[in-house]
């Protein structure tokens, strides 16, 4: 069994040079009560997101698209061809899928920001004995920090699935003040026969759905530079 990637695609094509503005003034943190408690204030000006690259097996020119939301406080990507498979139908890389968004996000003066979460959907199908993983990584162009998150899936599963990322205020990663730096989200989908038989069976799993495209989204959160 396996799927045809929706190629339903309703929003502007992440290219390389594709810029998506975030116009608003209340963009908060996404727990207001910690940002009031910490003095926090959302930048007064527009927030610009630009698209430097978009790479990978799980991301084809032409298949993943962005937009924001209307009150600016997230993004959303959206795929139409994100699907790792072994077995029946699959080629030998089709095990292993991956995209890499290299984002260029401009800030007002005096503020910086961080991924607070991130949802991630899609659906699998995993016979008895499959596995799947999904994983997600964050950093900062030159920066050591990097925030790593995994979710497992086991068969028999057949369903559509749903993985968060959150991260605690204390244990977010910033952008440096005052200092352009891109901003890199590596998303990746793993599946394994494990004790199935693939030569008789498929196994799968889709950032995708068979009746439509799946959204991930990226919620922002913003904090004030010390002087």
């Amino acid at each position: 069994m396996s799927v045809k990637p929706s190629r339903r695609l309703s929003r502007c094509l992440l290219t390389g040079g594709a810029t998506a503005a975030l116009v608003g003034s209340t963009l908060l943190a996404p727990s207001a009560s910690t940002a009031a408690g910490t003095g926090i204030v959302a930048p007064p000006d527009k927030i610009v997101i630009e698209i430097a690259t978009v790479n990978g097996s799980g991301c084809p020119a032409g298949t993943a698209a962005v937009a924001v939301s209307p009150d600016n406080t997230a993004f959303t990507i959206t795929y139409s061809e994100y699907l790792a498979q072994v077995g029946l139908g699959a080629k030998p890389t089709d095990f292993r899928k991956n995209c890499q968004l290299n984002l260029i996000v401009h800030v007002p003066h005096g503020f910086t920001y961080a991924v607070a979460s991130a949802d991630y959907r899609g659906y699998a199908h995993l016979e008895p004995g499959a596995r799947a993983v999904q994983k997600a990584s964050y950093y900062f162009q030159g920066s050591p920090d990097t925030a790593a998150r995994q979710h497992p899936f086991n068969g028999p599963y057949d369903n559509n699935w749903q993985a968060t990322d959150r991260t605690d205020w204390g244990q977010l990663v910033w952008a440096p003040c005052g200092v352009k730096r891109n901003f890199n989200i590596n998303t990746e989908l793993r599946v394994s026969a494990g004790t199935s038989d693939p030569t008789k069976t498929n196994s799968f799993i889709a950032m995708d759905s068979t009746d439509g495209d799946i959204k991930t989204i990226y919620r922002l959160a913003w904090k004030e530079c010390k002087q």
